[in-house]
Protein backbone atom coordinates (compact mmCIF):
# COMPACT_ATOMS: atom_id res chain seq x y z
CA UNK A 1 0.00 0.00 0.00
CA UNK A 2 1.23 3.49 -0.76
CA UNK A 3 1.63 5.71 2.26
CA UNK A 4 -0.46 8.84 2.66
CA UNK A 5 -3.21 8.10 0.10
CA UNK A 6 -5.54 5.83 2.09
CA UNK A 7 -8.16 7.13 4.56
CA UNK A 8 -7.65 6.41 8.25
CA UNK A 9 -9.51 3.35 9.55
CA UNK A 10 -11.36 3.70 12.85
CA UNK A 11 -13.94 1.75 14.87
CA UNK A 12 -17.41 1.93 13.38
CA UNK A 13 -20.80 0.89 14.78
CA UNK A 14 -23.05 -0.63 12.12
CA UNK A 15 -26.76 -0.60 12.98
CA UNK A 16 -29.23 -2.83 11.16
CA UNK A 17 -32.85 -2.03 10.37
CA UNK A 18 -33.86 -4.87 12.73
CA UNK A 19 -32.15 -3.07 15.63
CA UNK A 20 -29.05 -5.23 15.96
CA UNK A 21 -25.67 -3.52 15.95
CA UNK A 22 -22.09 -4.68 15.62
CA UNK A 23 -18.63 -3.18 15.58
CA UNK A 24 -16.40 -3.08 12.50
CA UNK A 25 -13.77 -0.79 10.99
CA UNK A 26 -14.42 1.94 8.46
CA UNK A 27 -13.44 5.49 7.59
CA UNK A 28 -16.81 6.62 9.03
CA UNK A 29 -17.97 6.43 12.65
CA UNK A 30 -21.35 4.79 11.95
CA UNK A 31 -23.21 2.92 9.22
CA UNK A 32 -26.84 1.92 8.77
CA UNK A 33 -27.50 -1.38 7.01
CA UNK A 34 -30.72 -3.02 5.82
CA UNK A 35 -29.93 -6.66 6.70
CA UNK A 36 -27.48 -8.41 9.00
CA UNK A 37 -26.75 -11.98 10.07
CA UNK A 38 -29.49 -11.72 12.73
CA UNK A 39 -32.32 -11.02 10.26
CA UNK A 40 -31.19 -12.30 6.82
CA UNK A 41 -33.07 -15.50 5.77
CA UNK A 42 -29.85 -17.27 4.75
CA UNK A 43 -28.54 -17.10 8.33
CA UNK A 44 -31.85 -17.46 10.15
CA UNK A 45 -33.09 -20.45 8.13
CA UNK A 46 -36.16 -18.73 6.71
CA UNK A 47 -38.70 -20.63 4.61
CA UNK A 48 -37.39 -19.38 1.27
CA UNK A 49 -33.86 -20.43 2.19
CA UNK A 50 -34.99 -23.94 3.18
CA UNK A 51 -36.77 -24.33 -0.16
CA UNK A 52 -33.65 -23.20 -2.04
CA UNK A 53 -31.47 -25.71 -0.16
CA UNK A 54 -33.96 -28.55 -0.68
CA UNK A 55 -34.26 -27.89 -4.41
CA UNK A 56 -30.47 -27.78 -4.79
CA UNK A 57 -30.15 -31.14 -3.04
CA UNK A 58 -32.89 -32.63 -5.22
CA UNK A 59 -31.19 -31.31 -8.35
CA UNK A 60 -27.85 -32.83 -7.26
CA UNK A 61 -29.44 -36.19 -6.47
CA UNK A 62 -31.25 -36.23 -9.82
CA UNK A 63 -28.07 -35.31 -11.72
CA UNK A 64 -26.08 -38.17 -10.20
CA UNK A 65 -29.01 -40.60 -9.94
CA UNK A 66 -28.83 -40.78 -6.13
CA UNK A 67 -32.53 -41.18 -5.35
CA UNK A 68 -32.76 -42.55 -1.84
CA UNK A 69 -36.18 -44.09 -1.51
Amino acid sequence: MKKGIHPEQKKCIATCACGASFETKSNQESHKVEVCNKCHPFYTGGASNKHRKDSAVEKFNKKFNLNQE
